[in-house]
């Protein structure tokens, strides 16, 4: 997986935000940088299979742009996460034993975004808020042994076959962070706009017993906190 392009495109638009925030006006405009780490719950809320969503973890880089006399301010960051998710399967195509069985898969996803700080209090307390960019793997199981499990809602469909799901997807973000200057905690919704199933509909794959289009958007819950310098 290559994330370079995406570190250059935070670059990118870092500077050209804060060269046009900077012609306007005579006040103060600084740049602040920032770690960011997390725990992550993850689920695609879709019909086509019945999941539950699993905890993972995330890691990043923002630089903000600190606008004194705004309601705002800016930052665009980057963020690696592994998430886990459930889905309900079967060791054969006519077994009854576990019904409520769960395999797990895992994705790994890198995300761009762009977002907007409203200050509540400001330097203390604010609403986050916008777009982001997304890059994710395939869903790769945890066990390989299970990779011949049959998904339920679906007589013939194994769980091998449902791996190769779409990799770029738009996102949107809500959120809120809340502590001192240097240091806050953050909670985060991440709500994928765009169908992650989408890449299955084009595979042939034996969708009998169950819905033949296949459709589902992310979700996914950020508890962390950000450091800033």
């Amino acid at each position: 997986m290559k994330y370079n392009p995406l570190f250059l495109l935070v670059a990118i638009l870092l500077c050209f935000v804060t060269k046009s925030f900077s012609q306007k006006g005579n006040y103060r405009i600084t740049n602040g940088f920032g770690v960011v780490g997390g725990i992550t719950q993850f689920d695609i809320t879709t019909d086509n299979f019945i999941t539950k969503e699993s905890n993972g973890f995330v890691g990043g880089l923002t630089a903000t742009v600190n606008i004194p006399v705004r309601w705002y301010d800016i930052s665009f960051g980057m963020q690696l996460s592994e998430n886990t998710i459930e889905i309900s399967a079967r060791p054969s195509m006519l077994s009854n034993r576990n019904p409520n069985e769960f395999i797990k898969y895992k994705m790994f996803a890198a995300q761009v975004a762009m977002l907007m700080h409203i200050k509540i209090i400001p330097n203390h307390f604010t609403i986050d808020l916008g777009p982001m960019l997304q890059y994710n793997g395939e869903l790769e199981l945890n066990e390989d042994a299970k990779k011949g499990y049959y998904i339920n809602n679906y007589s013939n469909l194994i769980a091998g076959d449902i791996s190769s799901i779409s990799q770029f997807n738009i996102n949107g973000a809500i959120g809120a962070s809340v502590g001192i200057k240097n240091f806050k905690l953050k909670a985060q919704y991440i709500y994928g706009f765009t169908n992650i199933l989408k890449k299955l509909n084009s595979q042939s794959l034996d969708a009998s017993g169950g819905a033949t289009s296949f459709k589902g958007n992310q979700t996914m819950l950020v508890l962390g906190g950000i450091i800033s310098f």
